[in-house]
């Protein structure tokens, strides 16, 4: 496509991106608007839409989304540092914001609309944290002067505080578990480990307490015949049930025809339906592959920063799909958390983008920042504290 002799930006950028793992994402947006066409026509009915409502969205958003993934990949190092301060500058402030002037659906505000538009400032703290935190962490292990695990923790604690008054639990565990792993890269103690683990419990029996609608989704999750709201898991997995290895084919799932969210968070279990159980580990093999493949690239970095940095966005990522295969499994209460790349939200899909192509812009392989001695990720992780 391009010759290597070349020097202009756009050659530069093709023979130092992997290409691998952008084609894998790029297969992951093209699944995700297959699977529209089928999943979206039913739940647009039922809200006396057009049928083809949800399926012209998604598209729309596929051009934002991908363009914020290509030209986010083109960042220097310094230039993917700044991207992140700015974002989480501007979503930290409407993260707040929504807390007085966010529309409120179902008791929970974490919505604020703009000239018609919605947007979920989390989706987009989730992975300028990451990278901010990343540089933080980095820094303090390499200056000794710097408090850098210090400054990130109370930054995500700011951003919990906001999370919790909307309130979103969800994503609440997700940006603590994003600071644990960054903990566990930069070389952490087991004790401290074990302590984060029982916070983490911790929290989890004060959200039951404090968290009405929280407790509501364990009871039910935990005794269903109870008498709590199980309908859409129970078509969730009706449909993950019927389509048997190969599925019943496009629009012929009958579950997926009723699950209210097919097109969002249980488009896992509408592709069961549709496409099979044999789609469905293509599915799970692809963000096996990101994963894999986005870890192996950061270990080749030179930087500290670029490592931890992609490292925990690939390992983000990996959990918010995580959650959500869990969720159509019926292994964890609902969670409301979409599968990356594959679920219908605008918010969504471009926080994500802007995640991976920051992910793919820290792993680009640089003459002068190609790692030719020292510690894999993994070896920094299990060196002792600094």
């Amino acid at each position: 496509m391009f010759s290597r002799a070349q020097k202009t930006p756009l050659a530069e950028w093709w023979w130092s991106i992997d290409r691998g793992l952008l084609a894998a994402l790029l297969l992951l947006l093209a699944a995700g608007m297959v699977l529209s066409f089928p999943a979206s026509p039913p739940v647009a009915e039922r809200l006396g839409l057009s049928p083809w409502h949800f399926v012209i969205r998604h598209a729309g958003f596929l051009v934002p989304t991908v363009a914020v993934l290509v030209a986010t990949s083109f960042l220097t190092h310094r230039q993917a540092r700044v991207a992140a301060v700015v974002t989480l500058a501007i979503s930290f402030v409407l993260l707040w914001a929504t807390l007085r002037f966010g529309t409120e659906v179902k008791g929970a505000r974490r919505w604020i609309s703009f000239a018609g538009q919605s947007l979920q400032p989390s989706e987009f703290v989730k992975p300028a944290f990451a990278v901010i935190a990343a540089w933080l962490i980095s820094e303090s292990m390499i200056l000794k002067n710097v408090p850098g695990r210090t400054i990130a923790s109370l930054l995500m604690l700011s951003i919990l505080g906001a999370l919790l008054l909307q309130p979103d639990i969800g994503q609440t565990g997700l940006v603590f578990a994003t600071w644990a792993v960054l903990l566990f890269l930069s070389g952490i103690s087991w004790w401290i480990i074990f302590i984060l683990g029982g916070a983490a419990g911790g929290m989890l029996v004060a959200a039951y307490a404090f968290f009405p609608h929280f407790a509501r989704r364990i009871d039910t999750f935990i005794n269903p015949e109870g008498g709590g709201n199980t309908y859409q898991i129970d078509r969730a997995l009706q449909s993950l049930l019927e389509g048997g290895w190969f599925g019943r084919g496009p629009g012929e799932s009958i579950a997926k025809k009723l699950i209210p969210d097919a097109h969002a968070d249980y488009v896992f279990s509408a592709a069961a339906g549709e496409f099979g159980i044999l789609f469905c580990l293509v599915l799970v093999s692809l963000f096996g592959f990101i994963v894999i493949r986005a870890l192996m690239a950061a270990q080749r970095q030179s930087s500290l920063f670029a490592r931890l940095a992609a490292s925990t966005l690939a390992i983000q990522v990996a959990m918010q799909a995580g959650i959500n295969l869990a969720v159509n499994l019926n292994l964890i209460p609902p969670k409301g958390m979409t599968l990356p790349f594959v679920s219908y939200g605008g918010t969504s899909m471009i926080a994500v983008a802007f995640g991976m192509g920051l992910m793919l812009a820290l792993t680009r392989t640089k003459p002068e920042e190609r790692l030719s001695t020292g510690l894999p990720i993994y070896r920094t992780a299990l060196a002792p504290a600094e």
